[in-house]
């Protein structure tokens, strides 16, 4: 099959962009006001974009309290997102009032940063504290304006549980990520592969 995303002509029960595009990691983004309000939301679009310095991103469709926060503040927090944590990370996402610590709410423990000022999540395995870079708001093929805001932040500060480094390498299918796929689907790395880039 072939669709126009334009026409949105897929005839399906529901757009599938979002199961081809997949499966995504997930930002568990910490987030602080200027009066110390928290919030703690999941982003599926997520991902880092470069490594010296590590920067990574997440796209917010609509601009929802994280992107505000993070504007006020300057500062962010990427908790990972896990198979042990995943009704913790359900829980967040659910659109409570401003001012409403979905941390709190979602029964998690909070534990200070070294270099900002949002917590992490004490239970996540790895974190990573980081600086606003910019925020894209983002346009269409035509430059007309899209709900969507891109958040770049810089990598300062990283957070491991060291029972997951193993021969000085960090197993991530130990820690069991999850990712998000279409619909309501989700997926969980539990196996890994090695291959080896060619020289030519």
């Amino acid at each position: 099959m072939f669709y126009d995303t334009r026409k949105n002509d897929h005839g399906l029960p529901h757009d599938p962009f979002k199961a081809i595009v997949a499966p995504r990691p997930i930002g568990w983004i910490t987030s602080m006001s200027q009066k110390g309000e928290i919030n703690l939301a999941p982003y599926s679009f997520f991902n880092g974009v470069n490594s010296r310095p590590p920067i990574v991103m997440f796209g917010s469709e609509g601009r929802k309290d994280s992107v505000n926060f993070i504007e006020e503040t300057g500062e962010f927090v990427c908790n990972l997102a896990t198979w042990d944590l995943r009704e913790a990370m359900n829980a967040t996402s659910a659109p409570l009032p401003r001012g409403v610590n979905e941390m709190e709410h979602a029964g998690l423990e909070a534990a200070p940063c070294h270099l900002v000022k949002p917590p992490r999540v004490k239970a996540s395995p790895a974190a990573l504290e980081c600086l606003l870079l910019k925020i894209v708001p983002m346009e269409d093929i035509e430059s007309r304006p899209v709900d969507c805001h891109v958040v770049f932040g810089q990598v300062i500060g990283v957070h491991i549980d060291e029972r997951f480094i193993k021969d000085g390498l960090l197993d991530t299918a130990a820690m069991r990520p999850i990712a998000r796929g279409g619909y309501h689907n989700y997926a969980v790395v539990e196996r890994q592969f090695t291959m080896v880039r060619p020289q030519r």
